[in-house]
């Protein structure tokens, strides 16, 4: 007895291991966010972009410390939860220790603040950064963690999301669409007749290399998420990771390259990030031939998704509705489609997909789950937004936004030797 009790201790902690390595993958993903980000921006924005993302992940931490797991997974109603507020009162989640799940969780949440923030990059105050920080942790994104995760309705029914292409993708890109409506282009992006210009971000292999990032640590978001290794479980979703991955990193640079007769890099890194975002709620679910159809459709799907709205005059400089968010529904609906009887009696969540003969429910509750999703939280951003517009307006000055938010905001240029005492200026497509 006392030998066996001695084998599930170092089994338990094992998994709690791999649950807090998986946590530390998670967080360093934020220095994807800044090279991709960075990357992808002007030089004159770069010092900005990269720095408030450490910034607004600090905000992260300290509400959801406070407020925003409480909501998320607090012992409640189907709605939010409401108790656990600084974490008091609570041991563990899911055989989990609090303090690991906490670091877990909490980075998951600082990932969707940071797509979020694609829609307002270049133009937005620092001061609305802040702000949509906090309300953002507490009471947008922890919503929908309780929905789905923490016991609530959504839950309930049986949605599929074992990682977070609603939870935390979805999420993020609503808001971040929201949020770029709003804010309107940047200055130079369209001409007077609506005819987009192009903005290069200033450096390409910063991009690449914050692809490369974001995809290592997405082994701890996906993998991560199984809580354990001792089932041997997490491989099978690490598979199903990698597989996507690659079928949308050809697929999406296949579909430019036949589109324009150009082999376009920012758009094989799309369809990277959109194939991890897709496959993100099916990576438990599915089997491996499966992940390979799901990623390919969603690097199709946000190339060309993104330039939709780049014809329809909405900016997006880090396309992040584009990738997370067209992805997003796509991962979560293909659960509908592709869930395995097999898989899904070992996660045991939901039924399976409709072409394993489960019919349209699952199908019906992936979309249900969508919807309510993307309504609220374009709902509450809109509001939020709305406000701060209101009272202390969301964007820069014209002159602090051809000046440079690095100037602007912070007073110091992120490449001074290059930018000193010059006026930046656009570089338009033909």
């Amino acid at each position: 007895m006392a030998l066996a009790a001695e084998i599930e201790q170092v089994a338990s902690t094992v998994d709690w291991l791999w649950v807090m390595i998986s946590a530390v993958l998670v967080i360093f993903m934020q220095a994807g966010f800044v090279l991709l980000e960075a990357g992808s921006t002007r030089m004159k924005n770069a010092g900005h972009v990269a720095g408030k993302t450490v910034f607004t992940f600090g905000i992260c931490v300290l509400v959801f410390w406070a407020v925003g797991f409480a909501f998320a997974f607090g012992e409640g109603n189907s709605i939010i939860g409401l108790d656990g507020f600084l974490l008091e009162g609570i041991d563990e989640v899911f055989g989990v220790p609090l303090p690991i799940f906490f670091v877990f969780q909490m980075a998951f949440a600082g990932v969707s603040l940071a797509i979020a923030f694609g829609g307002f990059a270049e133009r937005a105050k620092l001061s609305v950064y802040l702000i949509f920080s906090v309300l953002f942790t507490a009471l947008i994104y922890p919503v929908i963690g309780h929905w789905i995760w923490g016991g609530g309705w959504l839950g309930d029914h049986g949605k599929q999301d074992f990682a977070g292409s609603t939870v935390v993708h979805l999420t993020g890109a609503v808001a971040a669409l929201v949020a770029t409506i709003m804010l309107k282009p940047r200055l130079g992006k369209y001409n007077a007749n609506g005819k987009p210009n192009f903005l290069p971000g200033h450096n390409q292999v910063y991009t690449v290399l914050g692809v490369v990032i974001l995809f290592v640590g997405w082994f701890g978001f996906n993998a991560g998420s199984t809580l354990g290794v001792t089932d041997g479980f997490f491989g099978h979703v690490a598979m199903t990771t990698v597989l996507a991955t690659g079928a949308g990193t050809v697929f999406a640079l296949l579909a430019s390259w036949i589109y324009t007769g150009k082999a376009d890099i920012s758009a094989m890194l799309n369809g990277v990030l959109a194939a991890l975002v897709a496959i993100t709620a099916s990576c438990a679910f599915v089997e491996t031939w499966a992940a390979v159809v799901i990623g390919a459709i969603a690097g199709v799907l946000s190339y060309f998704f993104s330039i939709f709205l780049d014809r329809k005059g909405i900016d997006d400089p880090i396309y992040a509705a584009s990738v997370h968010g067209i992805a997003g529904v796509w991962g979560t609906l293909a659960n509908g489609l592709f869930a395995s009887p097999r898989l899904v009696e070992i996660v045991g969540v939901g039924q399976e997909g409709l072409f394993y003969g489960g019919g349209f429910h699952q199908l019906g509750v992936q979309a249900v789950g969508v919807l309510a999703c993307g309504i609220y939280v374009a709902v509450a951003t809109y509001v939020v937004l709305a406000v701060l517009k209101a009272t202390i307006g969301l964007r820069v000055s014209e002159e602090e936004e051809i000046m440079g938010l690095d100037i602007s905001e912070h007073g110091a240029y992120g490449y001074p030797e290059h930018l000193q005492g010059k006026t930046p200026q656009f570089k338009q497509s033909v």
